[in-house]
Order: C-alpha cells, then structure tokens, then sequence
C-alpha cells in the first residue's frame, strides 16, 4: 500500500424503493478472503456516551468478522469543539478506550469534520506520532490499496469544511483554507489515477436520500458532482448528517455514514434510497469489479445492503 498525495426518539429503520439492494435485519456479516474489507465510521467522539460505546463494540465484532483491513473516518472525530492538544483527554476517553478490539487495531485513515475545525487541528494532524494507526498526513490526501487479483483502488480523502461558505468568520475556523487548490488536486490525482477504483471520501455530503437545504449541500455539489462524474467515481462516503443514508445521483452512490454516537430520527426518505437513525456504521468488501456495502447498527442488524459496480475501466 502506498500514500499518494438532535437524538433519536425510536429506532427506525426505513428502506426505499432500491429492489434486491435492500435487506432485512440480522444479516450476519461473513469473512471474504477474496475481498479488501474495511469499516467506516462517522461522527463518534463522545467519551463513550450517546451510544458510541455500543456502536464501537459492534464494530469491532463486525470488523473481526469480516477481516477488516483498515477503519475510515469520515470526520467529526471530536464532539463538540475537538481536540486542543496531543494531550488531550479526548484521545483516551473518545478513541483509544472506546475502539479497543484487537480488530480496530488496524490503521485508522482518518479525515476532518467541521468539529473538529473548532479546536486546534493540527494534534489530530500529527496524533500519528503517538499512535500507530491514526493516519491523517494532511489535510487532504489520498492512497492506494492493492486488492486480491493485484489491481489497485485509490481513495482519495477531502478536507470539505473549508467548503461551506456558512462556516467562514465563525468558531469553525477554516478562514485561510485554500479551497481552489484542493479542487485542483482532487482534479489532477482523479484525472492521473489508472485504478480500476476511485472511492472518495468526505465529511459533508453532497446529496442525500432525506435532500432538500438541511441535507444536501450545494456548496459541495457545484465544485465536486461535476469532477466525480467526469472522472467516473461510482461511490462517494461521507458522514456529517448524524444517519445512515443511501441515494443514486446520475449513476454515483451517495453514502452518508454518519451515525458512530448521537442519531435523529430521520424520517421517510423522500428520494428513492434508504434513511435511518439508528446507530451505527458502514462495512464494505472491495472486490476488482464490485463493491459490497451495509448498514450495521450497534445490534448487529444490517438493515441496508447494496451492491456497487465499478463505473468502466481506468483510462
């Protein structure tokens, strides 16, 4: 592997019209060897409390299940204003005490919510230095994973609260951010990439299943839906919205993971998809031409399930 640069009232579970995609719960997660396997979580850090105990000790049930390689974040790692410093209680009472199965012991790829630009970003930036599997070498980055048949998946992991034009002059303190060149980064490593894959990460999402201005995010879908479409990305991950989400834009999944502590109860979805306020996560298996993701709530129940086909061949 390489580096290239509101809570909820009721436990609800409700599936749209996505056919053999959607599944009934107490689905048991299942070891592929075949596949690269990994967790995502996001929008956690509690010191244990609003269920993140419970969702982290289901993940990491499901995450020895299943062999997972790796954990992703999708960002607001820290609840509610970050962390200040690599002393921080944070660390130990929201991370390391809470994710402890041997399991999550794996590297966590890990990237920023708007939370945590209300504390100091940079120990999150260099935790690595105190623990060996938190790996956030920048803001934004991105990095390659080899699957069984030897081809490569890139993820590409974006830094998208500097984005949201609500948040400038506030306590989310992403003022200076250079929005422009990270647009042209992603442009130039989706554009340069020959993977097979090109997953992307990002805290905001840019559609939803719930939609309208409190769910999408149009100050992400202008600048980004535009290079995900033209660099063929079939699937984009994110968290912020605290649910478990799943929509088809114009061919490309949307997977909204944001439900690892505090939840709401979301409601119908109002475009065909999926929308929950349970808690929990999202598993996947990566395989050359597919990738399998589920909804995992801390029960174990898995109330979502799809499959997702690569988008052609690189090149």
């Amino acid at each position: 592997m390489s580096l290239i640069l509101q809570k909820i009232s009721r436990r609800q579970v409700l599936i749209g019209a996505l056919g053999a995609g959607a599944v009934g719960a107490s689905v048991p997660a299942r070891a592929a060897k075949d596949a690269l396997s990994f967790v995502v979580i996001g929008d956690w850090g509690r010191r244990g409390a609003e269920h993140q105990a419970e969702v982290a000790r289901q993940m990491g049930e499901t995450a020895a299940a299943i062999g997972s390689h790796f954990v992703i974040s999708a960002g607001d790692n820290f609840y509610e204003n970050g962390v200040q410093s690599l002393d921080d209680s944070h660390w130990r009472q929201s991370f390391e005490d809470i994710y402890a199965a041997p399991s999550l012991q794996t590297p966590w790829h890990v990237i920023l919510g708007n939370h945590d630009y209300r504390g100091n970003v940079a120990p999150q930036l260099a935790y690595g230095t105190r623990s060996p599997r938190w790996k956030m070498p920048a803001r934004y980055f991105s990095r390659t994973e080899t699957l069984a048949d030897g081809s490569a998946a890139d993820f590409f992991f974006l830094d998208t609260s500097p984005f949201i034009r609500a948040y400038r002059g506030t306590a989310v303190r992403i003022d200076g951010q250079d929005t422009a060149a990270q647009l042209a980064w992603l442009d130039r490593a989706l554009g340069e990439s020959r993977a097979p894959w090109k997953i992307v990460i990002g805290h905001h999402p840019l559609y939803t299943a719930l939609g309208g201005a409190h769910h999408d995010q149009p100050d992400l879908i202008a600048p980004l839906a535009p290079l995900l479409l033209r660099h063929r990305v079939p699937v984009y991950i994110n968290g912020h919205d605290h649910s478990m989400q799943y929509v088809e834009i114009d061919g490309i999944a949307y997977v909204t993971t944001g439900a690892g502590s505090e939840t709401y109860d979301t409601g119908p979805a109002s475009r065909p998809g999926f929308a929950s306020g349970a808690h929990g996560f999202l598993r996947a298996a990566l395989r050359p031409d597919t990738l399998d993701i589920a909804f995992v709530t801390e029960r174990g129940e898995e109330p979502f399930r799809r499959t997702i086909p690569r988008q052609g061949k690189a090149g």
